[in-house]
């Protein structure tokens, strides 16, 4: 299978959300933040804390939302020449040839611990903090993308996200 693509930004913020939203430590940090905000809200109506308490895990809550969201993805995106090239990328029953301008890198499928299948992208992990994205807007129909996903699921670990 042979499929060329570059990126677009808000694809690549978006996938880089579902990224950060897949972290098992980061949804812990959310739904805490969200307990102690709800618990604080209630203590509030009934008296029990003064408004500055209910403010403070208001505004928590707010920063690490802008972090995740905002802060993280966008600074990724600026830091990483990754987005701004175009590639060529070929599959074989081996493992996958990634071509750019720049030269190429051959990975084994043994390489990759897990994909991630996200609206707009195939998130191919190397570790659960080193990922490769596929467009799927790069695949020219549907049962293109159908034998790229089968042929993921038949050499890597699927990851759902929860």
């Amino acid at each position: 299978m042979h499929i060329s693509f570059g990126y677009d930004r808000k694809q690549v913020i978006q996938a880089l959300r579902y990224h950060f939203f897949s972290k098992r430590e980061i949804r812990l940090l959310l739904i805490g933040i969200n307990l102690f905000t709800i618990v604080a809200a209630v203590l509030l109506y009934f008296k029990r804390v003064t408004p500055a308490t209910f403010l403070i895990f208001s505004v928590l809550w707010m920063l690490v939302l802008l972090v995740v969201w905002q802060l993280l993805p966008n600074s990724i995106y600026k830091k990483s020449q990754t987005f701004q090239d175009s590639f060529q990328l070929n599959t074989d029953g081996n493992g996958i040839v990634l071509e750019t301008s720049r030269g190429n890198q051959y990975w084994n499928w043994d390489r990759f611990s897990k994909y991630l299948e996200t609206p707009f992208f195939f998130h191919l992990y190397f570790t659960a903090n080193s990922f490769f994205l596929v467009p799927k807007d790069a695949f020219r129909d549907k049962d293109l993308e159908h034998d790229f996903r089968e042929t993921l699921k038949n050499h890597i670990g699927v990851t759902k996200l929860a």
